[in-house]
């Protein structure tokens, strides 16, 4: 089931996104510093319960316990990320298509992120032509619209 994120899911959302982020982007940035460093568990959970308006928009798919998150803001994907233990299972493209029936129709992906570009043009999202530097890289995103399953 998709439902609102809770404060008592931070924990979980927090462990999400820092070992996914770790898997799919080390290879990217290799950056150690910031994989194992600036990257931890427990100041993302601390924020979010600290601050529960951050979830705002933030969704999760809860199979007895999460398995995914969501974020969304207007008619953008800002987060989309699936525990490693979890993925090919459907629970990305239920959350992709939960997006898009709440009306988002864009996002940002690394541009070297190569499961992730075709995990959602094969979801029917296609390049805008769009394309920038992701804040404090070298590394560059592109922008992908909703076009409808091909």
């Amino acid at each position: 089931m998709i439902r609102c994120a809770e404060v008592g899911d931070a924990s979980r959302i927090a462990e999400i996104l820092v070992f996914t982020k770790r898997m799919n982007y080390r290879r990217i940035f290799r950056n150690d510093k910031v994989s194992f460093g600036e990257i931890q568990v427990y100041p993302i959970a601390r924020e979010y319960m600290e601050n529960p308006k951050q979830l705002e928009g933030v969704w999760v798919y809860d199979d007895e316990f999460v398995k995914g998150m969501l974020h969304i803001a207007g008619d953008r994907i800002e987060e989309l990320y699936v525990d490693c233990f979890f993925e090919n299972r459907g629970i990305g493209g239920e959350l992709l298509a939960f997006a898009i029936k709440k009306n988002c129709r864009y996002l940002w992906v690394l541009e070297k992120n190569g499961d992730a570009r075709r995990f959602y043009e094969r979801n029917g999202f296609s390049p805008t032509g769009e394309r920038r530097l992701e804040e404090g890289t070298t590394e560059y995103v592109v922008e992908l619209k909703w076009q409808g399953k091909t």
